[in-house]
Formats: C-alpha cells, structure tokens, sequence
C-alpha cells in the first residue's frame, strides 16, 4: 500500500473509529459513492442519496439534518428546508456534522484542490444554512487533502487555514492557548481535534484523549478520527477501534481502494 492509499484508508476507518454511533460514517460513505459515481462532486446526487438513506431508516443524522430531511422528505427541496430550519433554529445551524460526512471529498483526485472549497461549502448548505459549517467542513477537506498529499502537519494546517473565516483560522491555530470545548459547535469541535492531533505523537492516543475529552458524543471523536487517520495511516489504526463498525469494515476498505484509485487513473 502506497502512502497516500494508507492516509485516504487512514482518513475513512479513522473516522469510523471515532464514530461511536454510526451516523457520521454512513454518510461519508454516501458522499463517497456519489463521488465514484458520478466522477465529480454532484451535490444533488449527494442529497438524493441522503434522502433515500433517510428513508431507509436513517439514524444519529443530528437534529439540523433530520429537520430538513423530514421537509424534504415531505416535498421540500434542500435549499427551502435548509432555510426553514435554519429559521425556526434562530440561525444556530454552525453544527459539526458536514465536517464529519464531507471528508471523502478529500481523498477524491476529481475534485481539485482549487474545488475543495466549492464542494465542501455546497455539501454543508444541503442541511446546515449558517456559514461557519461550511467553512469548518472546507478547512477540514482542505486539510485532509494536504495529509493525504504528504505535506507535513504544519503545511497542512496552513493550507485549511487560507481564505478562512477568523473563527476556522483560530481553531486551527495551534499555538492557541484558548479553553478547548466538547459541544457540537463546528469551530469549537474543529479546534478540540486540531489540539488532540496536535499534542499527540500517535492516532490511538490522540482518539483515546479526545473520547476521554469529549464521552461518546459524536463530536471532536469523530474528526479527531479522520484527520488523524489522514495523518498517520491506516497501518497506524489498531483493528480494537473498529470492532464497534465491524459490519462496515469491507464496505469502508473497498471505498478506500476506489477513492485510492481515482488518483493512479487520474489523467
């Protein structure tokens, strides 16, 4: 295994041992088989695959993305039940859950590094109106991608941290010396996981401190998983983080493989 295939299987099986409760996972896998199907980033293939997997049982999707799946569901488009939730929210809607889902963006070589961006922003707005959830979701690709391009920690965090908004840019500074958070707002879950990945010399103990940290919420674990994954490896993740997602494993190593193989395809 090459080293960005390891980092891209790294950034998948990572988050899946973050997730404690099996939403975050499941959704980034729909992201990626939207992405191996359709060779792009296609936001309404994207949504569609959401809404049927909502209609199929969905689960731990967040309470914004389930308000506005149950509208669209109903007959809504996304846009109409993204505002609406984010009105009735009273625009509290800068959650952590597209910076969860959309890291399989990363790891897609069809989507450039100029698109990331773009494609993060507009995967966020299916569910989350408010601005910051998007710009945490692109700072997280963004950064994913630099990992998985072997660019050192630093240089991967500088690279997330361009064109941000000032809150995204202080949660990816890690010379902060700001109290770190364990709720679901998407700056304060971006900046616990920055500090975990940061201050640890190995994936286990950074999701080891971060579950301690944070309980069993998917929150700060779950990025924690994927950009620490995208930073060390698969080969670095123990098979006892994973046991909780065994149903999911050969669904998650086959999506690595493809996502993995869009970049020694790539033209």
């Amino acid at each position: 295994m090459n080293e960005r295939t390891d980092r891209i299987a790294g950034m998948l099986f990572g988050l899946a041992a973050g997730d404690k409760i099996g939403g975050p996972v499941r959704m980034a896998l729909r992201v990626a088989d939207s992405l191996l199907a359709c060779g792009t980033f296609d936001v309404r293939d994207v949504g569609l695959r959401y809404l049927d997997w909502w209609r199929d049982g969905a689960f731990d999707t967040g309470p914004t993305a389930a308000a506005v799946l149950e509208m669209v569901d109903a007959g809504r488009s996304f846009d109409d039940a993204a505002t609406v939730v984010d009105q009735r929210l009273g625009g509290k809607t800068a959650g952590c859950n597209p910076a969860h889902r959309s890291v399989a963006i990363a790891a897609c070589s069809s989507v450039s590094d100029s698109d990331l961006d773009e494609a993060a922003n507009a995967e966020a707005r299916l569910t989350h109106k408010h601005p910051l959830s998007g710009d945490v979701a692109a700072a997280v690709v963004r950064l994913c991608r630099s990992l998985i391009n072997g660019l050192s920690w630093q240089d991967s965090l500088s690279f997330a941290a361009t064109g941000r908004q000032l809150e995204t840019v202080r949660a990816l500074d890690v010379t902060s010396t700001a109290a770190i958070s364990a709720d679901g707002f998407a700056p304060n879950v971006l900046r616990a996981a920055v500090h975990f990945v940061n201050s640890s010399e190995s994936f286990h103990s950074a999701l080891v401190r971060s579950v301690e940290f944070a309980g069993l919420a998917n929150y700060c674990p779950v990025l924690v998983g994927s950009i620490a994954g995208a930073r060390w490896g698969r080969s670095c993740i123990g098979d006892d983080v994973l046991r909780h997602q065994a149903n999911l494993l050969a669904q998650l190593e086959r999506t690595s493989v493809s996502l993995a193989e869009t970049w020694t395809t790539k033209r």
